[in-house]
C-alpha cells in the first residue's frame, strides 16, 4: 500500500455532490486508503453540513476538506487532472484509460506533481465544461446493463486500485509539468488572442474556450514551454491591439 507521503500529492475532487451519504462514503474510503486531501466544488450545502456531522475516521477527512466555487480553483496546484466517466453514449473528446492502466499513470505523475482525480455529481456526472479541465479520463469497467457506479463505491474502487500498486513511484520523462493555475492563465491569454483576431466571436466564445482548454492539456507542456508560449501570445496581442487594421470576424 502506498505510504501517506506518496498519497499526499493526490487530491480527490467531488463536483456538485448532493447526497450526504455519498460524501460520507467517499470520505470513509479516502480514510481507509490514506488519501486524506478531499476537495469539494459547489457541494449541495445541506448535504455537506450533514456529512460533516458524521462520526468516525471519515469525520477528519470531511472536517479538513477544502471547498471551492469553481473546478479551476480546485485543481489550480495540480500538474495532472484526471476525470472519471461511465462513458455511456457520450461523444468524449479525451483519451480514456481503464482504471488499472490509469492508476499506474497517476502513480507516475505523483512522483513529480500533485494529481487531482475528479468525480462528478451523482445524477449527471462531469459536464463537458468540467471535462475541459481534464488531461484524460479513467473508466471503471462494468457490465453494459449497469454502467454507472455509486459515487462512494467509485471512489473506493479507484483508491484501491491506486493502493494495490506496491511498486515504487517511477519518474516521468517530463519534469516540471504545468500546474492548473498556469494552464488557466495560458487558456485565458490564448482565448483573448483569438477574440482579438476575430477567430472567437461572442456567439462561439463558450465552445471555443472549452476547445482551447482541452487543446492545451493535450499538448503536455512543461512549465518552461508554457511561459514561452505565453510570451508569444502577449506579443501577438500587442501587435493586434496596435494595428488599426486588425482582422475582423
Amino acid at each position: 500500500m502506498p505510504q501517506l507521503a506518496e498519497l499526499d500529492r493526490l487530491r480527490v475532487v467531488l463536483e456538485s455532490t448532493r447526497n450526504p451519504l455519498n460524501l460520507g462514503a467517499a470520505a470513509r474510503a479516502m480514510s481507509n486508503f490514506g488519501a486524506l486531501r478531499l476537495r469539494v466544488v459547489n457541494p449541495y450545502e445541506v448535504a455537506f453540513r450533514e456529512a460533516r456531522s458524521a462520526v468516525g475516521a471519515a469525520a477528519d477527512v470531511l472536517s479538513s476538506a477544502e471547498e471551492f466555487t469553481t473546478l479551476a480553483e480546485a485543481v489550480a496546484d495540480c500538474g495532472l487532472v484526471v476525470g472519471t466517466t461511465a462513458i455511456h453514449y457520450r461523444d468524449l473528446q479525451h483519451s480514456v484509460h481503464r482504471l488499472d492502466e490509469g492508476a499506474a499513470l497517476v502513480r507516475q505523475y505523483m512522483a513529480v506533481a500533485p494529481v487531482a482525480i475528479i468525480f462528478g455529481c451523482e445524477k449527471t456526472g462531469l459536464s463537458n465544461e468540467d471535462l475541459a479541465h481534464c488531461h484524460w479520463l479513467i473508466h471503471i469497467p462494468t457490465r453494459d446493463e449497469h454502467l454507472s457506479m455509486n459515487l462512494g463505491q467509485a471512489v473506493a474502487v479507484t483508491l484501491y486500485e491506486l493502493s494495490r500498486l506496491s511498486a515504487p513511484l517511477a519518474s516521468l520523462d517530463q519534469q516540471d509539468p504545468v500546474i492548473g493555475s498556469e494552464l488557466e492563465r495560458l487558456t485565458k491569454s490564448l482565448l483573448n488572442t483569438l477574440q482579438l483576431s476575430g477567430y472567437a466571436t461572442p456567439a462561439s466564445l463558450g465552445a471555443t474556450e472549452e476547445k482551447v482548454r482541452r487543446l492545451l492539456r493535450r499538448m503536455s507542456l512543461n512549465a518552461r514551454d508554457a511561459e514561452l508560449l505565453l510570451g508569444m501570445l502577449r506579443q501577438i496581442d500587442w501587435k493586434l491591439r496596435s494595428n488599426p487594421d486588425k482582422p475582423k470576424p
